[in-house]
């Protein structure tokens, strides 16, 4: 049987988009599909290391940084987030539910080969670099992303 390959926007910032996005991914990668997931602008922020980095950046860069969430774990919900207090329900009733965490989903993703790619003209914009990102990633621009969806039979913007 002949893989097919399955491409995925990250765009949101939002814990259940995000989510949505892993487990669509995991999901695929499991029936033996290839998956590209390219994660831009707010997307980014899921791939953020938890800690503080300290790199070189300019006044209005780092106060992108300050505003943004850093990393899988501080992301809030879409919809009756309530200044974070819904993310922290929602976690709640997920681990009563043994449903599987954010971090848990892109660990599964990488041990199944799922391509990570963070677009670097976003990274640019919002003064995000490298060594502030999670480990497994490729750095590519939209002609990377492109390419790999005109070989995919499914198409996501998530």
């Amino acid at each position: 049987m002949d893989t097919t390959k399955k491409t995925i926007i990250v765009f949101s910032g939002d814990l259940d988009k995000v989510m949505a996005a892993f487990i669509i991914a995991n999901g695929a990668a499991a029936m033996g599909d290839e998956v590209t997931m390219f994660f831009t602008f707010w997307g980014l922020n899921a791939l953020r290391k938890p800690e503080k980095v300290s790199v070189k950046k300019s006044f209005l860069q780092w106060l992108f940084g300050k505003m943004m969430p850093r990393g899988a774990g501080k992301l809030g919900i879409s919809k009756m987030n309530f200044g974070g207090m819904g993310a922290k329900m929602m976690k709640m009733v997920m681990k009563q539910q043994n449903v599987t965490t954010l971090p848990e989903l892109m660990q599964t993703a990488k041990e199944q080969g799922i391509k990570m790619i963070a677009c670097t003209m976003s990274m640019d914009v919002m003064g995000i670099r490298e060594e502030e990102l999670i480990d497994g990633l490729e750095f590519a621009g939209v002609a990377t992303y492109l390419a790999e969806a005109d070989e995919a039979n499914v198409n996501l913007f998530i």
